[in-house]
């Protein structure tokens, strides 16, 4: 987590050293080409950190190593700071300048020779120093780099944190418990004869939108499956979008679902006209599950198919972002958020993954202990399986529940949860901005009930929000930043 952390630090120093208003104050200090040999510097270690990560468990000389970089990036960010401090400081007063009469003469006087105050000497051997050692630490990283024989991208870790396995249609209708009102509203939406489409848009886009672990797809698989739903439309079909959105995989995936049709090495155009061929006049059902992209043209480019639909078919998508949704669904349809499952639903889910049972009817010595534990899940479906799961194998043993109540949802390991794969795709799929920002926020005490204002407060004070335009206050961007933290479901 930590070098996740680093990475997206590094990412924030990029973009720092891309400023103009840094430029060109670095330009006339004589300080551009430093600043320019910094980001190259950062990129060739930037690109060995997946490699680092994976050795550090093992080599403790790797492990210092991150913990160097990670020193030598918050130096970095201070010897920044300071140089972007003076470059406004400086524009404040070169304002203050030109709004005061100032002499012929003075007005003669090239600006370079105007700058070479005292102050402005004193600043460039404060920061010429402060250069000179970071370039040395650099240096040094570098030649460890080598030396540790860490490999440029060996193991991309996006491909590793994408190794979930993909959704599929079938669900369990024993094992469901809650989601019975929005269930029904879907379905009414979905089957009603009687319900208008004040569009008249065909397809009908509906999204059920929630943070991971909440209970989309399972929602979706339960009307997907739904009878009324079989005897509604003349053919459906589910494709796992997930975080890469390839148009010609998911029209791939949806046609050899309608047909029996060989779609191997063929191209997109191939697979849009065999697609648009079979839904033509067709009431049909397609399910999208966990849907990322936000690229309007790329959604464009994948509906033009279903638009020859008939009447009344549709496509149900799931997604963890709010901005996804906004650009998919159709305008008159209000998507579904997903709140919480009731306590009560997870007392049920958790039994039954736990001691497959409905209750603890049989298991009255486990209740006070079970409750405690879903109580820490806070509603979500996915954390109450888990540690339903872990459980399971635990043969009913109250010390052996008792230490699991005592452990944090992170402790259970990858393989047997699967829980921090699922949840930390959301955070790999931020923007490096972002992922500072939410990482910030892990300060905040747990349960601490915090306003909008006061972290965006937090965040400047940590300089976390780097406008890039004048006219764009520091307030209006960090309220921007919160707004698209909330809508991916980080608060």
């Amino acid at each position: 987590m930590a070098e996740l952390l680093l990475s997206a630090f590094l990412q924030v120093l990029f973009d720092r050293l891309a400023s103009p208003e840094l430029l060109k104050f670095a330009r006339r200090e004589g300080l551009r080409k430093q600043l320019d040999k910094w980001g190259e510097t950062m990129e060739r270690i930037r690109e060995v950190l997946d490699d680092a990560e994976e050795k550090q468990q093992t080599k403790r000389t790797v492990k210092a190593w991150l913990d160097d970089l990670r020193d030598l990036a918050y130096d970095v960010e201070d010897i920044l700071d300071e140089v972007a401090t003076e470059a406004a400081l400086r524009r404040t007063l070169m304002a203050g300048e030109s709004k005061a009469s100032t002499s012929m003469v003075r007005n003669l006087v090239p600006a370079c020779c105007t700058t070479l105050t005292p102050s402005t000497v004193k600043i460039k051997f404060r920061l010429g120093s402060k250069i000179k050692k970071i370039n040395a630490r650099f240096n040094d990283l570098v030649t460890q780099k080598d030396q540790l024989n860490l490999k440029e991208n060996a193991s991309p870790r996006p491909n590793k944190r994408r190794e979930r396995p993909p959704s599929t249609s079938v669900v369990t209708e024993g094992h469901i418990y809650g989601r019975e009102e929005v269930r029904g509203a879907v379905l009414q939406l979905l089957v009603s004869e009687k319900h208008s489409d004040a569009s008249n848009k065909v397809p009908k886009v509906i999204p059920i939108v929630g943070m991971g672990g909440i209970g989309k797809t399972t929602l979706a698989q339960l009307v997907y499956n739904d009878k009324k739903v079989e005897s509604f439309f003349d053919m459906k079909a589910w494709a796992c979008v997930s975080e890469d959105f390839d148009v010609a995989a998911v029209t791939k995936t949806i046609l050899q679902t309608l047909t029996s049709e060989n779609c191997d090495g063929k191209d997109l155009n191939w697979l849009q006209v065999k697609l648009k061929e079979k839904l033509l006049g067709k009431r049909f059902l397609v399910i999208l599950d966990d849907v990322w992209n936000e690229n309007y043209n790329d959604w464009t480019l994948l509906r033009a198919p279903f638009e020859v639909g008939a009447p009344k078919s549709s496509i149900v998508i799931t997604t963890r972002n709010q901005k996804v949704s906004s650009l998919m669904r159709t305008k008159e349809v209000e998507p579904f958020q997903l709140e919480e499952l009731s306590n009560e639903a997870c007392l049920s889910v958790f039994t039954q993954h736990a001691l497959d049972a409905r209750d603890f009817s049989a298991h009255r010595d486990l209740k006070d202990i079970g409750e405690e534990i879903v109580s820490r899940c806070k509603g979500l479906p996915l954390a109450v399986k888990t540690i339903g799961g872990v459980l399971r194998s635990k043969h009913e043993d109250r010390n052996e529940w008792e230490k699991v109540l005592k452990n944090k949802i992170w402790d259970i390991p990858v393989e047997e949860s699967g829980i921090p794969t699922s949840l930390m795709v959301s955070y790999d799929n931020l923007p490096s901005h972002l992922k500072m920002c939410f990482a910030y926020c892990s300060i905040l005490p747990k349960d601490y009930e915090f306003e909008e204002n006061e972290v965006v407060l937090l965040w400047m004070a940590e300089g976390l929000i780097q406008p890039r335009q004048d006219e764009e206050e520091m307030e209006d961007l960090g309220s921007k930043y919160f707004h698209n933290l909330l809508s991916r479901s980080f608060f």
